[in-house]
């Protein structure tokens, strides 16, 4: 009986050593999330981050290059069409070096000696002027006489006339001359003694608010410098760059959901126009991308969004698609099998692979035609070292 012992015992220590064994490599269930199919109504969206804008904005600029004085208007200020929010004077001349103002001093010194000139001329040409009447009163009455010939008095006459030419060319020349003095003084005053000058006042195209002030402080600025931008803030619309691969399936008219933009409740919108070029932007991940603008127009009441104003952010849904009834899945559950889409889906701790048939599918959740069923377990995330027939535990 002893070696019946021996045999019982060392069985036992087996069945144990095994036990054991088994415990200790035997495989761990995974752990996973898990997801629940539902049946209900499928939207198709394109969702993507947007900004809002006002309707119509003006942006005010300098007319003329010159110094704008310090603008009284801010940020938020109603104004009036016509009224002024700037003020633009002519700029001040450049500093002035000694060997320029020698310059102009010795240049008002010519101006001057140029008036005295011109003096001298005048007072030379009305000599001759009143000696060439006399020449002519004389002529005149000695050919009256039968003295003087005829072409005497002809040639005594075009003296006259050339004297009153000369006369009247000394007068211009006086008057240049004093034109010519009162701008070389006028330029060593502006050096000397700045003036103001006449002014040019900037005014505000339409009615509204001010909604940036782009050049507050005063400085110089040239032709065509933004000074600030006007605009009804009241009056917004929403502008959403999607990839033009989505873009293609937006129509005028698709309605919209705009969330996540700080108020208590969503807002709704409806496209207005999908622009016709695209232009290209580098994604977060350097990756170049096609785009497109898509404008919405805000169909909540303005109450509900009043809080808004121009250029906050928010996140639109573009609804694309519509089905009443479908049995939906989280994208979340969905990986790709060769040319298909697949899905883990669990039952008594097991997680097995199916293949599903999707028809339509969003960001968040896809529309199955088959291969799931309402109320069916799925996970969520699917790790990479998750298989078939695998044991699954749920987080």
């Amino acid at each position: 009986m002893r070696w019946l012992t021996r045999i019982l015992v060392a069985v036992a220590v087996a069945a144990v050593l095994g036990g054991a064994l088994y415990w200790a490599f035997r495989p761990k269930p995974v752990l996973v999330e898990i997801g629940t199919v539902t049946e209900g109504p499928f939207r198709a969206t394109v969702e993507e981050d947007g900004r809002t804008r006002v309707r119509d904005r003006y942006v005010v600029s300098a007319p003329l290059a010159g110094r704008l004085l310090r603008l009284e208007v801010k940020a938020g200020d109603p104004v009036e069409a016509n009224s002024r929010v700037a003020n633009l004077l002519p700029s001040l001349p450049q500093l002035l070096d000694p060997r320029t103002r020698r310059e102009l001093e010795e240049r008002v010194g010519a101006a001057e000696a140029t008036i005295h000139e011109a003096d001298a001329r005048r007072e030379r040409a009305q000599a001759q002027l009143l000696q060439a009447q006399a020449d002519v009163r004389r002529v005149r009455t000695l050919q009256q006489k039968g003295v003087a010939a005829v072409q005497q008095l002809e040639r005594e006459e075009l003296s006259l006339r050339f004297a009153e030419r000369d006369l009247q060319a000394a007068e211009l020349r006086k008057h240049a001359a004093e034109h010519e003095l009162d701008q070389a003084r006028a330029m060593l005053r502006r050096y000397d003694q700045p003036e103001p000058g006449d002014g040019w006042e900037i005014t505000a195209p339409v009615s509204g608010r001010v909604l940036r002030v782009t050049q507050e402080s005063e400085g110089v600025v040239s032709a065509g410098t933004p000074v600030v931008e006007i605009g009804d803030p009241n009056d917004l619309e929403v502008i959403v760059d999607v990839l033009t691969t989505d873009a293609v399936a937006i129509r005028p008219g698709a309605p919209v959901e705009i969330t996540r933009w700080g108020g208590p409740r969503d807002l709704q919108g409806r496209v207005r126009v999908v622009e016709p070029s695209a232009f290209t932007k580098v994604s977060a991940l350097g990756v170049e991308e096609q785009r497109v603008w898509v404008v919405i127009d805000l169909t909540s009441p303005p109450e509900e969004w009043a809080t808004l104003g121009d250029g906050y952010r928010v996140e639109a849904g573009i609804i694309v698609q519509e089905i009443p009834k479908a049995t939906l899945v989280p994208t979340s559950a969905l990986f790709r099998r060769g040319d298909g889409w697949a899905a883990f889906v669990v039952g008594d701790g097991v997680a097995r692979e199916r293949q599903v048939s999707v028809a339509h599918r969003s960001s968040r959740m896809a529309a199955v035609s088959s291969g799931l069923r309402p109320d069916e377990r799925v996970v969520l995330y699917p790790p990479t070292a998750l298989s078939n027939e695998a044991s699954v535990r749920e987080r």
